[in-house]
């Protein structure tokens, strides 16, 4: 069976994502769709609307047939961590071919980049080193840095977010494992971060804030989504009374910022350049959790990597856990988080050849990587009711969603 792997969130799965299912099935050629997804914390330092387990389970429904989960440590970092993460466990889990979305929509301008910038490399890292200490955050210097090698300009427009993460999936699947087929889509209809619903595709940003701002599934929101998302969602709420939100985790985050002293907060994995100080002086000021943000970011602290931080505070992920599992050449499992029948088929096949454990049950094996994906739980469900949290937890341990179509 070929199999060709995605990179995905799916906060929540809709009607893009289905779209990029098929056209990415199609492309490669593929019997088997693999998705490997982040787990309850997001890439832009997000709680995930609604669990890991509601999510795989709606994209099984909806086109993939195997969710493998994308560890903690990668997943809530920027887009080079993040794609390290993200295709060092697809190409451990056997795909043929990776396929991302992109404004571009072709492949071959991605690898040109690659290449060329690496023979500018130099004037790359002089730009962003130069603009770095301007005080400009790392995204605007890194813009700049492209700028000056041709790199933001024409078809290969590294300003745009999905070009970035795609080049970033490039660089890594040339790095990793050459042999992985590299392709892209194009995105059909909205962008990235619009924050508003035109049609039935929408952005994950713009079919969170309705639900958000609603607290319900609005008739807007519902045209942009699967009718299983639309259940999985109806279902998480009825459970649990909530769809996750930073503003819900706001005690916490206050609690652990006000209660830690200035030298352990600048041991958590992102706390860097005094932003310690920052954190428990702009705390005391604050109310809520958007009166914090608003009064805590700068022109060098970027609201995305803020977020990120703050992640790392509530599950307290400390540099010295983070930087040795970031920098690892390799995986030491691949877990899954679901699969359908045919998804089941291609791992009974594959496994035979696999270098790394396929984990089913974190009991499985002892390591940090899965060390943090527990403390990322217990962070998540942290806000939830004793009824509902305590299944939660026990849930991490239990076996993947396996549908049966």
């Amino acid at each position: 069976m070929k199999a060709c792997g995605v990179v995905v969130e799916y906060n929540p799965f809709h009607n893009g994502h289905h779209y990029h299912l098929i056209k990415s099935k199609e492309k490669a050629g593929a019997d088997c769709m693999i998705a490997v997804m982040s787990g309850n914390f997001l890439q832009r330092g997000e709680p995930a609307i609604m669990d890991k387990w509601h999510r795989a389970s709606a994209a099984l429904q909806a086109g993939a047939d195997l969710v493998l989960e994308l560890p903690y440590i990668f997943a809530v970092q920027h887009s080079d961590y993040f794609s390290k993460g993200a295709v060092l466990t697809l190409a451990a889990a056997g795909v043929e071919a990776i396929c991302f979305g992109s404004e571009i929509g072709e492949i071959e301008p991605f690898i040109t980049a690659w290449e060329n910038f690496k023979s500018k490399k130099s004037t790359y890292d002089e730009t962003v080193r130069n603009y770095l200490n301007r005080g400009f955050s790392f995204p605007e210097a890194s813009r700049y840095g492209y700028e000056s090698i041709g790199l933001a300009e024409g078809k290969m427009d590294l300003s745009k977010p999905n070009n970035i993460l795609g080049y970033s999936y490039v660089k890594q699947i040339l790095a990793i494992n050459p042999s992985i087929e590299p392709l892209t889509i194009a995105r059909t209809n909205s962008q990235y971060h619009d924050k508003s619903i035109n049609g039935n595709i929408a952005s994950a940003t713009s079919i969170r804030r309705e639900l958000l701002e609603h607290g319900t599934l609005t008739e807007k929101a519902s045209h942009t989504l699967p009718v299983i998302t639309q259940e999985k969602l109806s279902e998480y709420q009825r459970k649990t009374g909530k769809w996750h939100r930073w503003e819900d985790y706001f005690q916490l985050l206050q609690y652990r910022i006000l209660t830690s002293k200035e030298q352990d907060l600048r041991r958590i994995h992102g706390v860097d350049e005094g932003l310690e100080y920052r954190l428990k002086r702009t705390m005391r000021q604050s109310s809520n959790y958007q009166d914090f943000m608003d009064r805590l970011k700068t022109k060098r602290y970027t609201w995305t990597r803020l977020q990120r931080a703050l992640v790392h505070i509530l599950t307290g992920t400390t540099k010295e856990d983070a930087r040795p599992l970031l920098d690892e050449p390799s995986l030491p499992y691949i877990r899954v988080l679901g699969m359908n029948q045919r998804g089941q088929s291609y791992l009974n096949q594959a496994k035979k050849t696999l270098e790394v454990p396929l984990l089913t049950q974190p009991q499985q094996l002892d390591h940090p990587l899965l060390e943090a994906e527990a403390r990322a739980s217990i962070a998540y469900y942290s806000i939830l009711k004793d009824t509902h949290r305590i299944p939660a937890y026990q849930r991490e341990y239990k076996a993947p969603v396996i549908i049966h179509s």
